[in-house]
């Protein structure tokens, strides 16, 4: 029986799926503190994951993570989407498409 390691963060019903595929997984729940950390390292690999593939997938990935570690720091997803709106409305988004290059001061 070959063993795999992978020592990060997976979606709720990963072990029930890979139980259902007649293997045997460990896990561990984690502490809200090794909780945080590992949902920063997970946000780090689906990012990494987007710019390979660039799916909408690997998008929907990232969002996930996103609303997971917006609720773990306490913010609801209505805080979360709130926030984005006031900025849009503030600072504008990212639709005009409109690269920087300089700024005399």
């Amino acid at each position: 029986m070959a063993v795999v390691t992978h020592n990060k963060l997976v979606r709720d019903k990963i072990p029930e799926i890979i139980k259902n595929d007649g293997r045997i997984c460990k896990t561990e729940i984690l502490p809200d503190d090794d909780y945080l950390a590992m949902l920063d390292a997970k946000l780090d690999e689906e990012l990494n994951e987007y710019h390979k593939d660039q799916n909408i997938e690997e998008l929907a990935d990232l969002m996930e993570v996103i609303y997971a570690v917006a609720e773990a720091r306490g913010y609801t997803l209505e805080q979360l989407e709130s926030v984005r709106k006031e900025k849009a409305e503030k600072r504008g988004a990212f639709k005009e498409k409109i690269f920087l290059k300089t700024v005399y001061e």
